[in-house]
């Protein structure tokens, strides 16, 4: 179980978004590796392999009504496979036309601009909250892009603690989005 929420006081009657939450957090724990496997098969790279397991994640972690997915794991296979199929598709895209995308100066709206800067504030509150093991998990796995096992060398702590701290950030920072939204 993820630590901020085994260390959280609990409710009486918890909500169901946060039994949801730590149903994810459990798939993660359990299924993250084969998740990666499978991805890797479907994918040439092990980074594009760990984007789209993030994507499935998030996807499973923004149902409107998760209670009507019964099966989760199944789901999060079925999505990761379909997002592995739209990567390969847009890749292949971008190849086929080569540096023709890139003739255009697409300049992005201000809104957008406003919109991107408001998510990396977010961004950024939400990684101070962590705790530094955790926080230093993250960055390392999403802008140093090292696997886990390369990350638990590095903090001197388990594979396994990694994952947790991987499992623990993501829903750290899905719940602080969820407070935007709200």
């Amino acid at each position: 179980m993820l630590a901020h929420i085994e260390s959280s006081p609990e409710p009486a009657e918890e909500s169901e978004r946060t039994v949801h939450s730590r149903r994810i957090g459990e798939i993660f724990q359990e299924h993250n590796h084969r998740l990666l496997r499978f991805l890797m098969g479907r994918l040439t790279s092990e980074q594009d392999a760990r984007e789209v397991a993030q994507e499935a994640y998030v996807k499973l972690l923004q149902l409107d009504r998760p209670e009507a997915v019964g099966f989760l794991k199944a789901f999060l296979f079925k999505t990761a496979a379909n997002l592995a199929i739209d990567r390969v598709r847009r890749k292949r895209t971008v190849e086929q036309r080569g540096h023709y995308l890139f003739d255009f100066d697409l300049q992005p709206s201000p809104e957008a601009t406003v919109a991107e800067a408001q998510d990396a504030r977010v961004t950024l509150e939400a990684l101070a909250e962590l705790p530094a093991a955790c926080r230093s998990a993250f960055l390392l796995s999403r802008i140093d892009g090292l696997s886990s096992m390369e990350i638990a060398q590095r903090l001197g702590v388990t594979d396994r603690a990694v994952r947790k701290y991987l499992a623990r950030a993501l829903l750290h920072l899905q719940a602080r989005f969820d407070q935007l939204q709200s």
